[in-house]
């Protein structure tokens, strides 16, 4: 007991000395004056000492005692690649490397750099790892090893290819997804490889003797760098680099000769793209630019990208988000390039109904940064966060790694980053609205929008921006039409009884009491179920993950509780329709239920019945053909930002006299999850007490 009461008288003597350190202090700051501004901080990078194997392996090295790990930069310095019709075989190749060797199994590879606490991963381009320093001498031969004699298969090389084949099917959905590749289109061409793009087709042209061949042919130390940072000794490490690397056969030269970009627009012009499905609309203002490193507007362009989109503080984000609340957020991005190939995008999700204030508000932002002086205090600002951020970035093994490998590829002075932060904050606001007119071309710009045509385009027209359409792959098209005919005496209430007598049929339904339907999929290493209980005006939902609870939502015409917690009134009101056995028995009769068209749905029809709520808004479709309902769109509205969550339905089975999806699929946390059907009981496992 003493010896705690000591202890605690210690502590708070330690805290009173503090607290009259700090008054102290405190009482000698002149308040009336602002701080003067620290020195200025000193960038000291290592120059690397350098050799070259006989292959023509370059190799960076540079000495770091600081902590005792060690890491290793593997860079495959290829011009860009166009692979034409078999796109895809540079994706499938970097997916196989680095999972095991011709004398080494995957899993035994796998299992070894774990044991050592290390990493290693290796794409097409190249690879890096990580480990103590006691072990780095087996991890660079494991990591020379998975670069020299890959372990190659035809059995991977069909896994790869099924799994390139699901990630392009779950693009298919996104609006992201498809607004980068008509912009890549757009930007280089087809042909280019930068706008080349993989399909199914061109995955599927693809043999396991293409990726063979490919490695072979552009997988080769001839214009190779490998950068070795940390707690090594340069005699050592350049003996263990020629032990290990030496044996890497070079190949014929394969230098590709670089296209150049497509013309930048003619004029400012919007290029969309209509996603009947869309909740939301993709917008980005871009267009090509030739920016080098080495160009002495390189940093105050930097610094004018920062300010118009680089964060929560750019022009972008403060009016998009802050004051319109149009976006979670709105960002830009410059990319240099030492080909010439560099682009500038402007870019923002927003609600459907805002898309073209959106647009306009953007542009105007671009045109500020160009046609205002900005403000010297914001360019302090701009400043010191970007030093910021550099300077933090000096702690990662792999940014000192890329500066050094900067310095060779794109023709740098040494000095180069050394002097960076001189040359950042040597950018005056002159320079700022100088590079801004030359990189952010508003005039020769493409404004490319991914959203749903039928709430979009009509105020997009009244912007007066000149409209080109484009399909999802970039091709031209003509004007979507909406005028889809209603087929005569179709009406919401149709529509509703047409599904439910095919789901079992109103005299199945009404001998039903309840219904408890489960769903399982597999994601992130977990197994999650769903499971579903329903009564006449009562409904539940629960997510379980490896057994483990994750959260229960009980649904009645009174309440709604989310892990038993009430949610707000209004959201509650919203979702009791969903309440019950089927929530179209209660759609029947709501009158914020209507008939809102006709939408292709994986490229059949569909009625889309929009059901408004103040807060949570649903849309479901059914299949004019079949009255099945095939796709479930639930969007929320809070504090002036929408989430919107799609779900599609397929493979229906009878089980008891009733119709359930086979498949429930839906997007979470950009991945898609696949939900199948696990368990249907009719009439038992549900009691009132389930919904307590």
């Amino acid at each position: 007991m003493k010896t705690i009461y000591n202890n605690m008288k210690t502590k708070l003597s330690v805290l009173i000395v503090l607290f009259f350190v700090t008054v102290s202090v405190t009482a000698q700051i002149d308040r009336s004056k602002p701080p003067k501004a620290g020195p200025e901080p000193k960038i000291s990078l290592e120059v690397p000492s350098e050799f070259e194997l006989k292959n023509g392996l370059k190799v960076l090295v540079v000495e770091n005692h600081k902590l005792p790990r060690v890491s290793y930069s593997l860079r495959i310095d290829n011009n860009p690649i166009a692979t034409g019709q078999k796109a895809g075989v540079e994706s499938i190749l970097g997916s196989m490397l680095g999972n095991g060797t011709t004398s080494i199994s995957k899993d035994e590879f796998n299992e070894e750099i774990d044991f050592l606490g290390a990493s290693l991963n290796f794409g097409f381009s190249g690879g890096f790892a990580s480990s103590l320093s006691k072990y780095s001498d087996r991890v660079l031969e494991l990591m020379a090893d998975a670069a020299i004699n890959p372990l190659l298969t035809e059995e991977e090389f069909e896994k790869e290819k099924v799994k390139l084949i699901e990630s392009l099917k779950q693009e298919e959905k996104s609006i992201d997804a498809i607004s980068s590749r008509v912009r890549n289109v757009l930007a280089y061409g087809k042909n280019h490889a930068y706008g080349e793009y993989i399909t199914e087709e061109t995955i599927n042209n693809i043999t396991f003797g293409d990726v063979v061949a490919f490695y072979e042919k552009y997988f080769n130390p001839n214009n190779a760098y490998l950068v070795v940072i940390g707690d090594i000794d340069y005699r050592t490490i350049k003996k263990q680099i020629e032990a290990h690397f030496d044996g890497w056969e070079k190949s014929i030269d394969v230098s590709n000769k670089v296209l150049p970009a497509a013309p930048n627009a003619q004029y400012t012009q919007i290029n969309f793209v209509d996603f009947p499905t869309a909740t939301q609309s993709s917008i980005t203002v871009t267009n090509n630019v030739d920016l080098k490193m080495n160009d002495k507007d390189y940093h105050a362009a930097l610094i004018a990208n920062n300010i118009l989109g680089g964060g929560g503080e750019g022009y972008l984000f403060k009016n998009l988000r802050e004051e319109h609340g149009y976006t979670y957020g709105a960002y830009s991005s410059l990319g240099a390039s030492r080909y010439g190939l560099g682009r500038f995008n402007a870019s923002a999700k927003v609600r459907n109904m805002v898309t073209d204030s959106a647009v306009v508000e953007a542009l105007k932002e671009i045109n500020r940064i160009k046609t205002e002086p900005v403000d010297p205090q914001t360019l302090r600002d701009a400043k010191a966060k970007y030093v910021g951020n550099f300077i933090m970035g000096l702690e990662q093994p792999q940014t000192v790694a890329n500066y050094a490998l900067n310095i060779k590829l794109n023709n740098l002075p040494k000095d180069f980053y050394t002097t960076y932060l001189q040359k950042i904050n040597d950018v005056t606001v002159e320079d700022v609205q100088r590079v801004s007119n030359k990189y952010f071309k508003t005039e020769n710009a493409r404004v490319v929008v991914v959203g749903k045509g039928s709430d979009v385009l009509e105020n997009l027209e009244k912007t007066g921006i000149p409209i080109k359409y484009y399909d999802a792959y970039a091709n031209p098209v003509e004007k979507p039409t909406y005028d889809v005919a209603m087929p005569e005496g179709v009406d919401v209430k149709k529509v509703i009884n047409d599904y439910l007598e095919a789901v079992g049929g109103k005299a199945k339904i009404e001998s039903t009491n309840s219904i408890l339907v489960s769903y399982e999929a597999s994601a992130m290493g977990a197994t999650i179920v769903s499971e579903e209980k329903r009564l006449d005006g009562k409904a539940s939902q629960s997510i379980s993950m490896n057994g483990s609870p994750m959260m229960a939502v009980v649904m009645t015409q009174e309440k709604v509780t989310m892990n038993k917690n009430p949610l707000p009134e209004n959201m509650a009101k919203d979702m009791s329709i969903m309440a019950g056995l089927f929530p179209e028995l209660n759609m029947l009769n709501a009158d914020n239920v209507k008939l809102a068209g006709i939408e292709s749905i994986d490229g059949k029809d569909a009625y889309r019945v929009e059901v408004s709520g103040e807060v949570i808004s649903l849309a479901y479709f059914y299949d004019v053909e079949t009255g099945l309902k095939v796709k479930e769109i639930q969007t929320t509205n809070m504090q002036g930002q929408t989430q919107s969550q799609e779900t599609d339905l397929k493979d229906y089975q009878l089980i008891e006299g009733l119709k359930f999806p086979g498949v429930r699929s839906g997007s979470q946390m950009g991945q898609v999850i696949e939900f199948k059907l696990k368990e249907v009981k009719i009439n038992e496992g549900v009691s009132d007490a389930d919904f307590d």
